[in-house]
């Protein structure tokens, strides 16, 4: 079985191109701030195609593609969700429930289950975050999927994407919606200033704002050592307050985007509470892979691995209905192609 959390086939080209879109820490002072990607690129990288697509793979494609605008037409995808609702999934929530980490749980009715929840240091601290495995066919994608910090868990944060060797944060949310708090701002702002954390100092090296994202590149340092790391933040930011996004043009882009930058560790994703847009970006993630692969998929069955490692993925049928719109646009689109 593969695991997808190591380099890719043409990891040192994005390792190449990572480096130099980042100006030189000594020169943040007086460093323009460099181009990373194009809209041009963008829209490349939003054209899924097959490995293979020969006639009966396009025969293959068309039918999965009926099937799947039929089971939307007919509202069968409406049961599904509900049918996702009444499983039971049992597990426990012990960590998340003592006291000493009530604190650090932004809702507190979504914690991670015990089992799958990410242990901080050797003391095996707590986090509301949760480990991801999602097998199709002969392979595996790992994530972590984590509630956006709190004031007093930024530390925390930072350090589970060290520890995990993680080099990409996919953040879908915006700090403030509606007038309410959704994620601190965890971040540095500043290419002049720092981050200053207890063990780690962070700096903006590089940032891109597109039209539906936005990319910032930074460089964290361990205080005690000096060790550099970089990771690369990726925003959306045209997720609508309320429901989903208008058009799925821009999400596509924007997963496609996350899944070419991964280098190293399992893709670090949150939202708010780290479940329901989590959960969208997740399952389209998979999809995506599995139509360049030539594999085939169940939107349900990725749903329900979801929830067996982190409760509540997904939280609305209006999000489990953006999933199926996402792809159907996508395979739409793919069959149009000469």
């Amino acid at each position: 079985m593969t695991v997808k959390d190591y380099k890719s086939d043409d990891s040192v080209t994005e390792d190449l191109n990572f480096r130099e879109a980042l100006p030189s820490s000594s020169q943040n002072k007086t460093s323009k701030i460099h181009k990373i990607v194009t809209e041009g690129e963008l829209n490349q990288l939003a054209q899924i195609r097959p490995l293979i697509f020969n006639f009966r793979e396009q025969s293959a494609l068309k039918d999965c593609l009926k099937m799947l605008e039929k089971k939307v037409a007919e509202y069968d995808i409406i049961q599904e969700f509900m049918d996702l609702e009444f499983k039971n999934l049992p597990g426990e929530f012990i960590f998340g429930n003592q006291p000493s980490n009530r604190e650090k749980n932004r809702y507190r009715d979504i914690l991670p289950y015990d089992s799958t929840r990410v242990p901080l240091g050797k003391g095996k601290d707590y986090i509301n975050a949760s480990y991801v495995r999602i097998v199709n066919y002969e392979e595996e994608y790992f994530y972590i999927a984590s509630q956006g910090p709190l004031p007093g868990t930024v530390d925390d944060f930072w350090q589970m994407v060290l520890e995990n060797n993680s080099n990409i944060i996919a953040m879908i949310t915006r700090e403030i919606e509606g007038g309410i708090i959704k994620c601190y701002h965890y971040w540095p702002t500043s290419l002049k200033k720092p981050l200053e954390l207890k063990c780690l100092r962070i700096f903006l090296e590089n940032y891109q704002i597109l039209q539906y994202f936005t990319i910032r590149m930074f460089q964290i340092v361990e205080k005690s050592t000096g060790t550099s790391h970089f990771v690369k933040h990726l925003q959306f930011t045209k997720w609508p307050d309320h429901g989903t996004p208008a058009s799925a043009d821009g999400f596509i882009k924007y997963v496609r985007y996350v899944r070419k930058s991964h280098l190293t560790g399992p893709l670090v994703v949150h939202c708010s509470a780290g479940v329901g847009r989590t959960g969208v970006f997740l399952c389209v993630d998979v999809v995506f892979c599995a139509i360049e692969k030539n594999y085939s998929f169940d939107i349900m069955n990725i749903v329900t691995q979801m929830r067996e490692q982190r409760p509540g993925m997904i939280q609305t049928k209006e999000q489990y209905h953006f999933c199926y719109e996402i792809v159907l646009k996508v395979l739409q689109k793919l069959l149009t192609l000469d």
